[in-house]
């Protein structure tokens, strides 16, 4: 095997989202299992045509779970009635109409609807790779530029390069959702969403 230097280089690239999605829960209760459902779809309804009303298209709207349950005595022992859920999955792509979209789903599915979580993320991941992926073998190249100097040899070309999956499992918003008051504002800090990668490269070691 010709003489050669193995370094891992690493890089992260960052942008400012662009889309908010939110998780929301539309839940009832009632004596019987027909009454819960209807109900449900009832609130459901509501609550879908409000935010296609407020542009979450239907492409933006998905279904992440639903289901019946008991609900049960203070002992456990008699069932008292059913709750019925389903959770969906909206994604909002003008940040300032996130607030519009929340009165709105208040608005049609009263105190049946829960937000269970408010992330951010980037529509188009692409270029923010190929900015990683750059970042990330000049990393390797610097790396291997100092360990061949320090070898005192020459840094010949590439080998092989192989690319291990992007950390952190895709975009890592940081952002805060402020408490949604009286006039229906939910004022969401954009920051930045990142994603890094990491490559190993081998480079061939020339003459010193």
């Amino acid at each position: 095997m010709s003489d050669h230097v193995e370094v891992i280089g690493t890089g992260t690239a960052a942008a400012g989202p662009d889309v908010v999605v939110l998780d929301v829960r539309v839940q009832v209760d009632a004596r019987d299992v027909a009454s819960a459902l209807g109900s449900l779809a009832g609130r459901l309804d509501g609550a879908i045509a409000a935010a296609a009303d407020h542009g979450v298209g239907e492409h933006d709207r998905r279904t992440t779970g639903m289901g019946v349950s008991p609900r049960w005595d203070r002992e456990g022992q008699s069932v008292v009635g059913y709750t019925a859920h389903q959770a969906l999955r909206l994604r909002v792509r003008d940040r300032g109409r996130v607030g519009d979209v929340i009165a709105a789903l208040a608005g049609a599915a009263g105190d049946a609807l829960a937000v269970d979580n408010v992330s951010l993320e980037v529509a188009d991941p692409g270029p923010l790779m190929v900015r990683a992926r750059a970042a990330a073998f000049a990393d390797a190249s610097t790396r291997a530029r100092q360990y061949a100097d320090l070898a005192g040899r020459s840094l010949g070309p590439v080998l092989s390069l192989t690319e291990a999956a992007p950390g952190g499992g895709g975009p890592q918003p940081k952002m805060r959702l402020a408490a949604f008051d009286a006039g229906g504002g939910v004022p969401v800090e954009g920051g930045e969403s990142s994603l890094s990668t990491t490559v190993v490269v081998r480079f061939a070691l020339g003459p010193a």
